[in-house]
């Protein structure tokens, strides 16, 4: 398998050596802000060792240049562990964006909500996860650095410059905990109860691995979840990928003028 170091140089040759400053990783139906990026646009398939993703609704491109006058590399998509069974598929990636000059990490994802005042359409910033699959992206690894403190794993420092974004904008941003279910069939309403009680405020089915890859490799991490339903049981609605594809862009819209917003304050 190449090496971050390599693909990094790769990448750089096509999209300059200027340093990132921040990564993004988008969710379900949020694939359109990659291309608000000014730069280039390099498909997984030229990044040897990037994930193969099979995910309807996602970009599987890197996209490298400015957004709001801020360096970033926009990663259209991810791998989830449904996909192949293998929490460490974004590992590499995260490696190549830390090559690459980054030290911060801004999350997306789709998400159900476990909370009658979190509604499809908005969104919810990850205050703390709840790894409830019981899977760790970090299990193999043969170092000592395999032993991540996840205390303040959502940095509380981008959650506060998120949180000031979106007030700025005049858009509400609560926070949750967010909890990772492994997929890809949704929760059952039973299984939506038992979150409840454990604390949780929404669920999906990705990021968590992600948090946990980043902090081992030194990265500021935060999220933020797009509301598509609410869990099963919480009301009528019918949930399914076609559902959440159809409904992501709801929040997308939102969570795009945050996004632009934080980065304003970054130049």
């Amino acid at each position: 398998m190449t090496d971050a170091a390599t693909l990094a140089s790769l990448i750089q040759s096509r999209a300059g050596a200027d340093p990132v400053a921040l990564g993004l990783v988008l969710g379900s139906g949020l694939g359109h802000l990659a291309h608000e990026v000014k730069g280039v646009a390099i498909p997984y398939a030229d990044l040897p060792g990037f994930p193969h993703v099979g995910v309807s609704g996602h970009n599987p491109q890197l996209h490298i240049g400015t957004l709001e006058g801020v360096r970033v590399a926009v990663f259209g998509a991810r791998e989830h562990y449904y996909e192949n069974g293998n929490p460490r598929a974004m590992l590499l990636p995260l490696q190549v964006l830390k090559a690459l000059g980054a030290a911060d990490l801004i999350l997306t994802n789709a998400a159900g909500s476990l909370r009658a005042d979190i509604a499809p359409g908005d969104l919810m910033l990850l205050g703390d996860h709840i790894n409830y699959s019981g899977l760790n992206p970090l299990i193999g690894e043969k170092t000592d650095a395999r032993f991540v403190p996840m205390t303040d794993a959502h940095d509380p420092g981008l959650r506060a410059s998120l949180k000031a974004a979106a007030a700025r904008q005049d858009l509400p941003l609560p926070e949750g905990v967010y909890c990772w279910y492994s997929g890809p069939s949704f929760e059952t309403p039973a299984e939506i109860r038992m979150l409840k009680l454990l604390g949780g405020d929404a669920v999906g089915m990705s990021t968590v691995p992600e948090v946990i890859l980043a902090r081992f490799l030194g990265l500021k991490v935060a999220a933020i979840s797009t509301i598509t339903n609410m869990a099963a049981g919480m009301s009528d609605e019918k949930i399914g990928h076609e559902h959440t594809k159809a409904m992501a862009p709801l929040g997308a819209a939102k969570l795009e003028r945050i996004l632009r917003e934080f980065l304003r304050t970054r130049r």
